[in-house]
């Protein structure tokens, strides 16, 4: 309990957390960019739906780069969110430790690095997911 009667002691942990924090608020826009991207995959996967069934075969394979894009951008969303919430706990953790006295650098450092290995995961399947939309465009002769 003396640690949190060390002024200086919490300021310093509160210094520590806050390039974790910037990177939440990050991890944060990501995750927007992501949900705004499902949405459009999701309402134009409807609108394929209700279309006529003369043009299945075409429907029908643009319906399935919609699935397997729908699958990146799931796989992308859990991913970016396993990282804000290690990044939650690399900061609780701070705390944790410096309410207590005790260290834990070794857990911290643990918990960074998963945090930035589950992220770069998840910017990979956005990556991958980019591609795929991309590579459904196909542009008309002039």
């Amino acid at each position: 309990m003396q640690a949190l009667n060390d002024v200086p002691n919490v300021v310093h942990v509160i210094q520590l957390a806050v390039a974790p924090v910037f990177l939440l608020t990050g991890v944060g826009a990501i995750l927007t960019v992501l949900v705004n991207r499902l949405a459009r995959v999701v309402d134009r996967f409807r609108t394929l739906g209700r279309s006529v069934p003369q043009a299945a075969a075409s429907i029908q394979a643009e319906m399935t780069v919609l699935g397997r894009r729908a699958h990146m951008i799931h796989w992308a969303i859990g991913l970016c969110t396993t990282c804000a919430l290690l990044v939650c706990i690399v900061i609780a953790t701070l705390f944790v430790g410096s309410m207590s006295g005790v260290e834990l650098p070794s857990v911290i450092a643990v918990l960074f690095i998963t945090a930035m290995l589950v992220l770069v995961a998840g910017l990979l399947c956005f990556l991958r997911e980019i591609t795929l939309a991309t590579g459904s465009i196909q542009i008309m002769p002039r």
